[in-house]
């Protein structure tokens, strides 16, 4: 735990080194949010104000929420482990005493609380002060929806992480991450909201990992649907995603070589 600790510390410190980065996507971050929100709320003006329980100020804080967590979950990471993979670095991070994937996923754990304070809490504040916005009933949704998204980062790093092993196996794994980049927006409740889909792709992508990793902890705000089946629904898929990365990563330590050893 000691070793796991210092290891979210470095994440922190590592990803605290790139302001001008993280001050650059913070801005993007804003500047898409307001395409967003003039997108669908233009939407909702020509369906009389509401589309499947979105009234205005739900869409407004269901864009800003998700620009929030876009940077907090990191739903497109860096392809590093990857690259690693494929220069033949990795055989250095498989030598130290660690278990690679809970070392690499404390680190995230870390990046994500930097990533709260710089590239979370300013387009939410934002979205708050200048825009029409829902707060929650109840004040026991405010820590619910940390700990939801919390969960969604966990399943945010399983996923990329199984994306970044099959490297063992692709040796060259970016038309994988590229098809990830290109369909997660959609799949997760990015770019609209799941509601917004047909009944049938609705029912299809709950029962899939995706929604854990963004619209969950967006619905855990908003308040819609059970809050405590939410959460459930998110530490099953996040412990299937961990577990499967788990067994990934055993059997792609079977594929390494190193020459000379």
């Amino acid at each position: 735990m000691r070793v796991h600790a210092d290891l979210i510390i470095a994440g922190f410190r590592r990803y605290s080194t790139y302001r001008q980065a993280m001050l650059a996507g913070m801005t993007t971050n804003v500047v898409f949010g307001l395409l967003r929100v003039a997108v669908l709320v233009a939407a909702l003006k020509a369906a009389n104000g509401e589309i499947a329980d979105y009234d205005i100020a739900a869409t407004n804080t269901y864009v800003w929420i998700g620009q929030g967590l876009l940077g907090f979950v990191l739903l497109w990471g860096p392809n590093e482990l990857a690259e690693r993979v494929r220069s033949g670095d990795v055989v250095v991070d498989l030598y130290r005493p660690w278990h690679l994937q809970s070392a690499l996923l404390a680190q995230d754990v870390g990046r994500g609380g930097y990533a709260f304070l710089v590239r979370f809490a300013p387009p939410v504040l934002l979205g708050m002060l200048v825009f029409p916005f829902q707060f929650p009933e109840r004040a026991v949704t405010w820590p619910l929806f940390l700990v939801s998204a919390l969960i969604a980062l966990v399943c945010s790093f399983g996923v990329r992480f199984l994306v970044e092993v099959s490297a063992f196996w692709l040796i060259d794994n970016r038309g994988l991450y590229g098809f990830w980049n290109v369909t997660s927006g959609l799949l997760c409740g990015l770019t609209v909201p799941i509601a917004f889909f047909p009944e049938w792709a609705r029912d299809l992508l709950w029962l899939s990992p995706f929604p854990a990793l963004l619209q969950a902890p967006i619905d855990v705000f908003l308040g819609h649907g059970s809050v405590v089946e939410l959460l459930l629904y998110q530490l099953f898929w996040a412990a299937v995603i961990l577990a499967l990365g788990h067994l990934a990563l055993r059997r792609a330590v079977r594929r390494v070589v190193v020459q000379g050893g």
